[in-house]
Formats: C-alpha cells, structure tokens, sequence
C-alpha cells in the first residue's frame, strides 16, 4: 500500500493558510463517525484530505455543527453585549438623571441660602436700628431721670419755700413752683 492515497490531496494545495490548514487537519481527525474516518485521520494525520463522499460529508457535517455553535456563541455574545451597552447607558442615563437631581437639589440649597442671607441682612439692619433706638430710648430715660433728679434735688432744696396744694378727686400730687 502507497503512502499517499489516490483519492487525497495534499492540504497544503487548497489554498488554505497555515492556521486554516491546521484547523482543517484537527477538525479532519474530530469528525469520526464512519469507517472512512480511520482513513481520514490517517489522511490528515500524512497532510492530506481524504476524497471519498462519507469522509467529506462526515467532515462537511462537523464543520457545519461547529459553524453553528459558532454562530449560537457569537449571538449570545451579541445579546450580552447589548445588555451590557443598555445596563451602561442605564448607568450614565441614571447617573445623568441623579447629575440633574443633584444640581436640582444643590440649586435648591443655594436659593435657600441666598434667602437665608436676604433675611440675615434684613434682620442685621433692623436690628441696627432697634439698637439705635434702643440707644436713643435710654439716653432719654438718663436725661429724664437726671432732669427728673435735678427737679427733685431742686425742688428739696427750696421745698419750705412753696406751698403745697391738694386738689380734689385727684390722688396724685400737683407740685408749683
């Protein structure tokens, strides 16, 4: 028996590159299922490709389950890519949503504090004022009491000197100088 099978080819001459050719020779050897695929690991194994009809439908069906399963995995990938991008663009929609609600509350908080100042300001000028006239209402009541004083040391002084007089139905006293 030959080395080389008539009915094969050299993989080196599909015009496949060197990974494509190793790809060709390990899933060549996983196909299996018929007697063929002795003769085709045997082939793969000697860098060739068998060519008889089960040992390449044997092949053609591998390939097609392993292109399926490809095709399910990068779908799935797909979708788990898109939750991804949806659950980030959630996250900054919601981080957008809560930037707002913040700036919303911090606006909020200055406004109150802008109010919070007018009402201080207010508050500082009348109380300058009931201070001023705080100041005023008791320099009044010195000058009162030490005129109010001054009368009545006045008034001791002479008070042998005036006559004193009751009025009727008043209980308070009139003095006359």
């Amino acid at each position: 028996m030959p080395s080389t099978e008539p009915n094969t080819v050299e993989d080196t001459q599909l015009g496949l590159t060197d990974e494509e050719i190793n790809l060709l020779r390990y899933h060549q050897a996983q196909a299996g299922g018929s007697s063929s695929s002795r003769a085709a690991s045997r082939a793969s194994s000697q860098g060739r490709l068998l060519l008889d009809s089960s040992s390449l439908a044997a092949l053609s069906r591998h390939l097609d389950r392993l292109m399926h399963q490809i095709q399910q995995r990068i779908e799935y990938l797909s979708e788990q890519s898109s939750v991804v991008t949806m659950q980030q663009y959630d996250h900054a929609g919601n981080l957008v949503d809560n930037a707002d609600a913040e700036i919303a509350r911090f606006q909020n908080i200055m406004a109150q504090i802008d109010e919070l100042e007018l009402d201080f300001d207010r508050i500082a000028h009348i109380r300058d004022i009931v201070r001023d006239y705080r100041q005023r209402v008791e320099n009044l009541e010195r000058e009162l009491e030490n005129s109010s004083s001054s009368r009545r040391e006045h008034h001791h002084s002479h008070r042998h000197s005036h006559s004193h007089r009751h009025e009727g139905g008043s209980s308070g006293r009139r003095h006359r100088h």
